[in-house]
């Protein structure tokens, strides 16, 4: 990976590039919260390179993606029709406008978190409904790499989440990590009403192309976990908000 690579994906994250168990299992969970919403106006508010636009367009739905990187939101382009080039922070969509929002794993690198989460509010309908992934402070894991002395590491590094907020911002200035409360606070004060609140794990794909049985046995208990209070570990929150 270049330099410059190494900064985009330190200041804007990594999209999706291929479709594997993880992101089919997060589109069942996007369908079933979404219900009759699918075949309405929707929203993917920091599409990458598209991959979410494309395997929710089947639904029924007029679906926008938004990005803010020119690149990815031109390739994304070349696979679907409704692509906008743009900030979160400053949706170019009218007010109650959207049935469904996704924003997945996006408000962590945005500059303005609380405008972006207001911005998407302001755009759906009543009862339409955004869906959120976003990184739990509560994993071990800083999977956005870290910044020592003025250098970029790309990857994953353990305990960073644990330390004290300052210590942690110090190291990881690029991207944030959410705990339920610092979640609570985004959403004060606007219309919503919270229909699903929970933490999942992740689907561990490349340890599984690893690792084989091994990695599909890993997957399964930390899975399993989802139903227990050791979700408090998992990778990322899972918001279902609705707007009233």
């Amino acid at each position: 990976m270049s330099q410059r690579d190494l900064n985009k994906a330190a200041l804007r994250g990594e999209p999706s590039y291929v479709w594997r168990a993880g992101q089919q299992r997060r589109l069942g969970m996007i369908v079933n919260a979404a219900g009759e919403r699918l075949k309405g106006m929707i929203l993917e508010n920091g599409c990458g390179v598209g991959m979410y636009v494309e395997h929710l367009s089947p639904f029924g739905g007029t679906v926008i993606g938004l990005e803010y990187d020119f690149e990815r939101a031109r390739e994304a382009k070349a696979n679907s029709p409704h692509i906008l080039n743009a900030a979160g922070e400053f949706l170019p969509l009218l007010s109650s406008t959207c049935d469904l929002i996704l924003s997945h794993e996006v408000i962590e690198h945005v500059q303005d978190d609380r405008a972006a989460i207001r911005e998407m509010i302001r755009v759906l309908q009543p009862g339409g409904r955004l869906v959120l992934f976003c990184p739990n402070r509560g994993y071990p894991v800083e999977t956005h790499g870290i910044y020592w002395k003025g250098k970029y590491y790309f990857g994953n590094q353990l305990f960073v989440n644990y330390l004290p907020r300052n210590w942690r911002d110090t190291l990881a200035p690029h991207v944030r990590a959410y705990s339920k409360s610092d979640l609570w606070r985004l959403f004060d004060g606007l219309p919503v009403k919270f229909i699903e609140q929970t933490i999942i794990f992740g689907a561990y794909d490349n340890i599984i192309a690893r690792f084989g049985i091994l990695g599909k046995f890993l997957r399964g208990v930390l899975q399993f976990l989802e139903k227990t209070p050791m979700k408090i570990l998992g990778i990322s929150h899972f918001w279902v908000v609705e707007k009233m």
